[in-house]
């Protein structure tokens, strides 16, 4: 098939780089530059690619493009982590979103539409492009179409097994192509466990009306009994931060909020946050504070899981974890 071998010229440069320096160095004795073509956000269907937005690029050297797909229904953490390493695989990230009939088919309805995951997917930092409506499983057809027409170096996948209803492997014609790469699942965080929360959550609820006010400790038990126990390490926090500060004139803008579930509501008053200045600065709420404004079964993620979506919107350039309810004259100065 073409997609297995049309790019040996490309492994050779990999395998041989003092080649490709020879090449650079005539060029540049010849007087020629050596470019890279626009980037575009596509939709995949049986008719063609859909330009939706592009960005341009410039470079001297080839780009390696990955491809990592998935449902990214009720985006987390999790989610953003494995892009994160997907994207440090290569130097561009194309992301494929299942469509809402394929998800019904492979595992069920999804929580939100394709409107809402797309947005979501699209907020992130590393994300470069997006394919809309990909198919469940890597068929043979869109293979070839990611290859030759998106030009993709890589796919990538967790390590969690990725099976069909019949069970095979949905990523089995791209291990076979031996351009399949794998990456680390993050543990403690899953849309499934996320619904379990908010249906835990509901019951608590249930739970606390039907105690009598002398069953104190039941519903200590009951509040604390569907909290994730994710403690974030210094490291996760730096790797999704942008790790820079404003600068000498920038316009810092502020806002802040519980941004429990994040949503692509979220996404969007961030955008417009981002819009009215050079810096955009995030305060994210304490589970206490929280609890007390929005009642005793809030929020769902705790703090440091929030914390880390709102560090992966490519709007945000700084949180501060755990900010008081009122803007103070300490924060301000």
């Amino acid at each position: 098939m073409e997609y297995e071998n049309k790019y040996w010229i490309l492994d050779g440069v990999y395998n041989y780089p003092h080649l490709l320096g020879g090449l650079m160095l005539t060029a540049g004795l010849l007087g020629l530059s050596i470019g890279i073509s626009s980037l575009h956000y596509l939709c995949w269907s049986d008719l063609g690619g859909i330009l939706l937005f592009h960005k341009n690029k410039g470079g001297r050297k080839k780009h390696v493009r990955v491809y990592m797909d998935g449902c990214f229904d009720l985006m987390h953490y999790g989610h953003a982590n494995a892009l994160r390493q997907a994207k440090s695989l290569g130097d561009e990230l194309v992301v494929g979103i299942v469509s809402d009939e394929e998800i019904i088919a492979n595992k069920g309805p999804p929580v939100l539409p394709m409107e809402e995951r797309l947005a979501l997917v699209s907020g992130l930092k590393w994300v470069d492009e997006v394919i809309v409506n990909a198919p469940y499983a890597i068929t043979e057809k869109f293979m070839h179409s990611l290859f030759n027409e998106h030009k993709i170096d890589h796919i990538i996948h967790g390590d969690d097994p990725c099976l069909l209803p019949d069970g095979t492997d949905a990523y089995a014609l791209a291990k076979k192509a031996g351009r399949y790469k794998q990456i680390k699942r993050t543990e403690g965080v899953s849309s499934t466990d996320i619904v379990g929360r908010i249906l835990y959550s509901i019951k608590d609820e249930k739970v606390r009306e039907d105690l009598l006010p002398g069953d104190a400790h039941e519903e200590s038990q009951s509040n604390d009994s569907h909290m994730s126990h994710f403690l974030p390490t210094s490291r996760r926090i730096v790797q999704f931060s942008n790790g820079k500060g404003p600068g000498p004139n920038a316009r810092v803008v502020y806002i802040d909020g519980a941004f429990d579930l994040f949503h692509a509501g979220h996404v969007e008053i961030l955008r417009r946050a981002r819009q009215l200045g050079d810096f955009l600065l995030v305060g994210i709420h304490t589970d206490q504070i929280v609890r007390k404004h929005r009642g005793k079964h809030y929020p769902i993620m705790h703090l440091h899981e929030r914390s880390l979506s709102v560090l992966a919107c490519r709007f945000v350039d700084e949180v501060i974890i755990g900010t008081p309810w009122e803007v103070t004259k300490d924060m301000v100065c």
